[in-house]
């Protein structure tokens, strides 16, 4: 089963995370990623095929600059409703902390000249280790390449942006896009002491 590791992960009567269940978009392909206040800070970037979302843990987040090559760290796969999830993951559960939306859209194959299906393709290519493709979201537009390392641990990928049209050349900080968000509220929250209750 598909989603198996990421339902013997949970507890469904403690987390308002939804429960694995296959599904499929009724036209594009869609793509999420989730702002993810854990342990520690990261990205979870996920991109719809076979009726899950494939997904990777960025720990620095994605990049508009074609110079970088982020780490990606694949991890279990998560169910389609997974792509609205907001909030936030009790202690003492799998992946404790906020999370939040960052970008969500549509994504295709690069090579528009296969004659596989869009999702046939990116199968193919996820199967290789060698992912690209174009993303339609609000924040990340433009080619886009998942490659996975070799000699490394199985798990380890990189993302990386094509240099086209939408790429960036100065430094990209994705904390300056949206730094006011619901996550980095949390992180503050976290870092500053509780305050002590006045004795009567």
């Amino acid at each position: 089963m598909a989603l198996k590791d990421y339902n013997d992960k949970r507890k469904f009567d403690e987390t308002t995370e939804p429960k694995g269940k296959t599904k499929k978009s009724d036209d594009k392909l869609i793509f999420v990623i989730q702002r993810h206040a854990a342990s520690r800070l990261h990205y979870d970037f996920r991109l719809e095929m076979e009726g899950v979302l494939k997904s990777w843990a960025v720990p620095k987040g994605p990049s508009l600059n074609s110079d970088d090559k982020r780490l990606a760290m694949m991890v279990e796969d998560h169910p389609y409703n997974y792509k609205d999830f907001e909030g936030n993951i009790p202690e003492g559960n799998y992946g404790a902390g906020q999370v939040e939306v960052w970008d969500s859209g549509t994504y295709e194959p690069l090579d528009q000249a296969s004659k596989l299906s869009d999702e046939k393709e990116l199968l193919k290519e996820l199967k290789s280790g060698s992912l690209k493709f174009i993303l339609h979201g609000k924040k990340l537009k433009g080619e886009f390449a998942l490659v996975k390392m070799k000699n490394t641990d199985n798990n380890a990928w990189l993302l990386i942006k094509h240099k086209d049209k939408f790429a960036k050349d100065e430094y990209y900080a994705e904390e300056n896009v949206s730094p006011k968000s619901l996550v980095s509220k949390f992180l503050e929250e976290k870092k500053s002491p509780k305050s002590s209750k006045k004795k009567s």
